[in-house]
């Protein structure tokens, strides 16, 4: 056990800073945190409607704030109706950061969702084979199974709350 536990944790040692790092920076991905700013100024179909305009700037959450005349206020740049002329900020993060987050949320649409279903796997033989890493009659194994429990519920209080 304590070999597989060792080897299998060198392989994936690459791909679980991937995971740590990605899953760090989503917790911030209702904000600006980690993003790049760029302004876009282009010209598009006139007279489109609310969803049409979100739809063409594959903006999320796009939502008008205020009308003035022909121009559109939204949260991220102004819209001419009558030229199409629109100015916004577009927001995205570092490629390498962006890539990595992909690879986090993967779904079964991605082609590499395989790794995500055996990095948790891995992940579950880490949880299994850590008890088998002392014998259980030394002390750490007993303090091993205070710090378990402590976690456990720890997760409990955190899942159910």
């Amino acid at each position: 056990m304590r070999v597989f536990h060792r080897y299998l944790g060198f392989y994936l040692a690459g791909v679980m800073t991937v995971y740590a790092i990605s899953g760090i920076t989503m917790v911030f991905r209702n904000t600006d945190a980690f993003k790049k700013h760029t302004e876009i100024a282009k010209k598009i179909a006139p007279e489109l409607s609310e969803t049409a305009l979100g739809q063409v700037l594959k903006i999320k959450r796009f939502a008008i704030q205020k009308e003035e005349g022909n121009l559109l206020y939204f949260n991220e740049g102004i819209y001419n109706k009558i030229t199409g002329e629109v100015t916004y900020t577009e927001k995205k993060l570092p490629y390498l950061l962006d890539k990595m987050q992909k690879l986090h949320k993967a779904t079964t649409d991605s082609p590499i969702y395989w790794l995500n279903i055996f990095f948790g796997f891995s992940l579950l033989f880490f949880v299994v084979s850590s008890f088998w890493m002392f014998l259980p009659h030394t002390s750490v194994f007993k303090k091993g199974l205070y710090f378990a429990l402590a976690g456990l519920i720890m997760t409990l209080m955190i899942v159910l709350l």
